[in-house]
Parts: structure tokens; sequence; C-alpha cells
């Protein structure tokens, strides 16, 4: 790769973009934690809460994760950690999200279902009256619960079929596949959602779980997925099928020390539908516009390339191919204006 040199922040932030992989409770920033914890008189953020500049893995930072949530608990709250992150996406050059949630973080805790998803849906409809990105939602199971929790889950969400586009899987992965839930994932596509699922970076039987993911739940996109490059079959078969992988560059370098711009690169250049995404950027130090100009950096990526992956975040998208042809013309104007 030849050495390029570093963008301006202008293009990188005026590129419009679509983010599918970033978690909203993976958007609450500690000022916010703080502030919401004060709000329902809970106790004062504990060391578990804290981000560091390094997790010891997926488990510490998922232990972090969850504690720091406890303060969502009314619908205002949810309205005002939705309402953050999309004004800050805009200003990233964001123009739609498909955002996941996880509800049984919150109906563990004894908030309901309702409050969760009222409060993310009001803050949607009004980032969007006001000329910020359009967005929806997927909501995500957590693999290291059980699985009827997973399927009470779903018959919760029926309710609010309207407002959720599709579910994912997440959480855990260690001895949590994605063959564990097949179940759930067929009834929730007879229902009509969307499906795709995490197979995170430098899990054990990473492969196994990606092969699983394409022929036993048949998913429509996968989340990191940059394991598959160890398979030469795997990649063919994802470019085949044209499935969408979510990469998260600061999330891989926060959690396992590497931010994987390589095999982005390599990606890209194996014809895969790769794009990239901020993931829990409250936590590893950057929203989207910051992880694509991490990736130009480290692997030497060019405008081409750059306007190549922000035209896969709207292929991958489950759009309507109208809207998803406007977005692919804002792309195609912002870089070759005429």
């Amino acid at each position: 790769m030849s050495m390029v040199s570093r963008l301006p922040s202008d293009f990188l932030t005026g590129l419009p973009k679509c983010e599918l992989h970033v978690h909203l409770e993976g958007t609450l920033e500690e000022p916010m934690a703080q502030l919401l914890a004060e709000r329902h008189g809970l106790a004062s953020a504990t060391s578990e809460a804290t981000r560091p500049a390094a997790f010891d893995g997926l488990g510490d930072f998922l232990a972090r994760y969850y504690s720091a949530m406890a303060g969502l608990r009314s619908e205002a709250d949810f309205y005002a950690l939705t309402s953050a992150y999309l004004e800050r996406a805009r200003l990233e050059g964001v123009v739609y999200a498909e955002m996941f949630f996880d509800p049984q973080a919150h109906t563990g805790r004894g908030v309901d279902f309702e409050t969760v998803v009222t409060g993310i849906h009001r803050a949607q409809k009004d980032a969007r009256s006001a000329g910020g990105p359009d967005s929806r939602l997927i909501m995500c199971f957590l693999r290291d619960e059980p699985v009827e929790s997973a399927e009470a889950t779903l018959e919760q969400s029926l309710a609010f079929r309207q407002w959720i586009l599709g579910v994912g899987l997440d959480s855990d992965e260690r001895g949590n596949p994605p063959a564990k839930f097949s179940g759930v994932f067929e009834r929730a596509k007879a229902m009509g959602y969307r499906v795709t699922m995490h197979c995170d970076p430098r899990q054990e039987d990473s492969i196994a779980h990606l092969w699983q993911c394409l022929e036993l739940i048949e998913v429509e996109r996968i989340d990191h997925g940059v394991e598959c490059l160890a398979d030469e079959r795997l990649v063919d078969e994802l470019a085949r099928r044209r499935i969408g992988l979510t990469v998260c560059p600061l999330s891989n370098l926060r959690l396992y020390g590497e931010l994987m711009g390589g095999a982005v690169h390599e990606m890209l250049e194996r014809q895969l539908l790769v794009t990239i995404n901020s993931d829990d950027p409250a936590y590893f130090g950057g929203y989207i516009a910051d992880n694509y100009r991490a990736v130009q950096e480290e692997a030497a990526l060019h405008r081409k390339e750059l306007a190549d992956l922000a035209r896969n975040s709207f292929e991958a998208a489950w759009l309507p191919a109208e809207q998803r042809s406007r977005y692919l013309e804002a792309v195609e104007e912002f870089v070759n204006p005429r």
C-alpha cells in the first residue's frame, strides 16, 4: 500500500455515511451516566463503570458497560440518550443509522420494554423532524442469557413491531454460538424482522460461528466479522452473497490492541461488503468519523476507498431501493461534485 497523507477532517465528516453497528447504550457518555445516576438516587459511578484506555478483553468491557447503564430508567432517559447520539452522528456526516438496543439489559432491572422503546422512538422522530439522521432500530438479544429470555423479549417486541426493523445477537460470545438461538431467529424472520448477528474478533470458534450465521441462521449481515479472512471459502461465500460486515476499528483497538485497518483494506480488495462503524463510541474513544480517520491513517486509504466504504454502508443497509439510491447519489455528488 502506498503512503497517503491524512485527509482533511471536513472530508471525513462531510462524506455522507450510514452507521450500521452502534449500540445506543454504548453512546452513554460518562457525564450523562453520572447525571442519570444522581437523578435516580443511585450510587455514584463506581470503578466498574469507568472507561479505561484499554479493556482486558470483551468480558471486562461488558461488565463496565452493563454497570454504567443502571441510570437508564425512565422514558426521558432513553430519549436523552438517543437524542445525544443522533445529534453527534449528524455532526459526523451520518444521514441514516440502524441502531442497536439491548432491551434485556433494562427489563432485567425492572424497566418496562415500553419505556425503553418509546423514549428511543420519540427521539428518532424529533431528530428526523429537525433534519437530523433518519434511523431505525435493531433489537439485540443477549447471547449470554437463556434462550427463553430471548423468546420472551421477542414476544414483548411485537406490540412495537412497526418501530423495530430487525433483530441481532450480542454480548459474550464464549459458549454462546449462533446455533443456540436458531429457533428464536427463525421465529423472528417469520414475523418479518431482518436479521444480523455479532461475530466478534479473537473469539473461540470464530470461523464455525461465522458459518453458522450463514448456513444455519441465514443472516443478512454480520457484525464485526473480520475473522472471515482466515477462511478462503468463507470469504468467497460472503462476497457471493453480498453479506454486509460491520467492522469497528476503535473497538478492536481498545479490546484487542489492534485496529485491524489492514484487514479492512484486504476486505475491500477481496470485494467484501465491509463497512466502518463506531460500536460503543463512549467507551472506545471515537464516533464514526474517528473510526474512518483511524483506518485511513493506518491502512493508507485513498479518497476512493473511503468513498467505497461509505457506499458499502448504504448497500448493506436495510433500506428501500429508492432511499438507498438517493444516499448513493449523495455520496457520488460529495466525492465527485459537478
